[in-house]
């Protein structure tokens, strides 16, 4: 991962020569502000208060709690200036749609890549933001995970058995819901990142989606047919949903399995609201700190697998090893998969055309 230091954005280098200025007070009001003043040799001339709309999907909630006080309190420090939030958590597809439709968030944290690129699309954030922060923009990531019933009765163990004639499986649609399309690629690549071509990858998850009697329209719907209406041996799920749950007192069984996709989730600052609002400046600031070990152990500690690897060995041990571990690159980056996959009359409309769904 490129170190905090060694990264320098286009807009905001003098920030980075100032020193990584942060600070502020934690709300979630919905006020407008003036904007930003601006200052073109250093931060701590700063003057008012700045006010920051974050967009995120639902689970991250828990860090971001802990993680935006913490960058108020430096900011404010190192600048003078308070700076408060606007937060708003739902699904990533929902939370995308909101911004195409007018949620002015100034910073958005989805939970793939694919959905961002919406925004770039959409003309809202300029091409290249991949490279304006570390690591590629990937904050954090996760792995998928098969939550079964109490003492896995069906003895479910990897991705072959989802395929099983006696076993029922819950996922949402991926055609509505952006974590359903990680379950599906996950499903996907557990065949064609292990040497098998497109013909054994799509006989088999065609089997799988045999197996799903209903799809949900996002993962939380999914999530409720589970446990709520108690449908389905098996639930795929993200592995930083099951560990933040333990953490709450619900103790999910659980299996990782060892063939996995890196579920990546990227953070963006939105070029064109921050210049709007004059709020480009402390939302950089923002995302920079996002890489900090600081933020990275919070995110960590809700169950996400941080970026830095340092932190990583730090919460080794609440994370598995995975044997074959493959990305979105290794499927041919979300361009290329959402073409191939989940356009209209793709893979996996083809795959419910075989099913009957």
């Amino acid at each position: 991962m490129t170190s905090p230091q060694g990264y320098i954005s286009r807009r905001s280098a003098v920030l980075f020569v100032a020193g990584l200025g942060l600070a502020g007070t934690l709300a979630a009001c919905g006020s407008t502000t003036p904007p930003q003043a601006s200052t073109s040799e250093s931060t701590t001339a700063a003057v008012g208060p700045v006010e920051l709309t974050l967009v995120s999907y639902a689970v991250t909630q828990a860090a971001y709690e802990q993680i935006i006080p913490k960058f108020a309190e430096k900011w404010k420090a190192e600048t003078g200036q308070e700076v408060t939030f606007n937060q708003s958590y739902g699904g990533s597809g929902s939370q995308t749609r909101a911004v195409l439709d007018g949620l002015e968030a100034d910073v958005v944290a989805l939970a793939l890549a694919g959905d961002t690129k919406k925004l770039e699309e959409g003309g809202l954030i300029e091409p290249g933001w991949e490279g304006e922060a570390p690591n590629n923009a990937i904050v954090h990531s996760s792995v998928a995970a098969l939550v079964t019933r109490e003492g896995n009765p069906k003895n479910i163990q990897g991705w072959e058995d989802l395929a099983r004639d006696d076993v029922q499986v819950v996922t949402a649609n991926p055609k509505t819901s952006g974590g359903a399309k990680w379950n599906f690629l996950g499903a996907w690549g557990s065949l064609s990142e292990t040497g098998s071509d497109d013909a054994a990858a799509l006989d088999f998850v065609t089997k799988v989606y045999q197996n799903v009697p209903v799809l949900p329209k996002d993962a939380r719907e999914s999530t409720d047919v589970f446990f709520t209406r108690g449908q389905g041996d098996v639930l795929i799920n993200y592995e930083n949903e099951v560990l933040l749950a333990a953490q709450n007192g619900e103790e999910l069984p659980f299996i990782v399995p060892d063939v996995n996709i890196s579920i990546d989730n990227p953070i963006a600052v939105v070029d064109a609201n921050v210049d709007k609002h004059g709020t480009r400046e402390v939302a950089e600031a923002f995302v920079e700190f996002l890489f900090t070990p600081e933020a990275q152990a919070e995110f960590a500690k809700v169950g996400f697998r941080p970026s830095d690897p340092k932190v990583g060995e730090q919460f080794a041990d609440q994370f598995p090893k995975i044997d074959t571990l493959f990305t979105v690159a290794d499927l041919g980056g979300w361009e290329e998969i959402d073409q191939k996959f989940f356009a209209d009359g793709a893979i996996f409309d083809q795959v419910q055309s075989k099913v009957g769904k």
